[in-house]
Formats: C-alpha cells, structure tokens, sequence
C-alpha cells in the first residue's frame, strides 16, 4: 500500500506549491495565492472582496493584504459599490487581465505536456479521479486543514 501522504507531498512539491513565488509574468512575480486571486476574479462577474475570499476559503485579513500588493502591483482594482459603499467589488485592470491570461495559457500547456506523458485513458482516468476527489473534499467535514 502506498502511502498516501507521500503522493500528496511529492505532487504539491512537483507543482510547485512550495515555492515562493508561483508565476513570473512581465516582470512581476506572483505568489501562489495571488495568482489564484487573479483568476477567481477573472472566472466572476464584478465579484466583491468576500465572494472571492470566500472562493479561496480564506480570512478576509489575509485576503485583504494580498489584495492590497495586486492593488500596488496595478494589477487589480477594489471599488466601492454605489449601493453600499461597505461592499468593495473587484476587477482586473487591463495588466491584471494580461497576467492572468498569461498564468492560464502557461498552466494548460504545463498541463498539456505532463498529460502528453500519458494516453488518453490514463489522462481522462487522472481526470476522472481528481473530479471525484475534488466532490469528496468538498462533503469533507474537516476542509481546508488537517485533524488536530
């Protein structure tokens, strides 16, 4: 029996979790998480500061400062919304949307060469396993953090 942890270990390390910085782009490094934050903001229509932390699964402190440095970065725009000036909406800047863009065309090509390593069966089996995973984490009721 393999151990399941070891699997999860070596393909966080091989995607480069781990790793400071996660995408390079024009110059501008990105961590991890503020790629995601890039494009769970370009997958929603003017989404407001907690739909997308809710998205990530993270505290809106974090969050918050990690919107902060795309905001530095001109990479993304926090603006009130008119009905309730409380509830801030974000959106890509024109830079923000080429990073983005840029971040996705790199990750389906990465990804297109890992799978071309496979045939189509053994891909559209990975494939399949990840879905079901993803639907069993999700009715998970210890998310997002181990057993304690």
């Amino acid at each position: 029996m393999e151990d399941t942890r070891e699997l999860f270990q070596t393909m966080t390390r091989r995607f480069g979790f781990l790793s400071k910085n996660c995408c390079s782009v024009g110059g501008i490094d990105l961590s991890l998480v503020q790629s995601h934050i890039l494009y769970e903001i370009d997958q929603h229509e003017s989404p407001s500061v907690q739909t997308i932390a809710s998205a990530l699964g993270m505290d809106i402190t974090t969050f918050s400062r990690q919107t902060q440095t795309l905001v530095k970065l001109g990479l993304i725009k926090k603006t009130p919304m008119p009905e309730d000036r409380r509830i801030y909406i974000l959106s890509l800047t024109t830079e923000g949307k080429f990073v983005a863009t840029t971040i996705d065309v790199q990750m389906k090509e990465y990804l297109e060469e890992v799978f071309s390593h496979m045939s189509e069966f053994e891909k559209n089996s990975v494939l399949q396993s990840i879905k079901m995973l993803n639907e069993a984490m999700a009715k998970s009721t210890v998310c997002c953090k181990p057993f304690l």
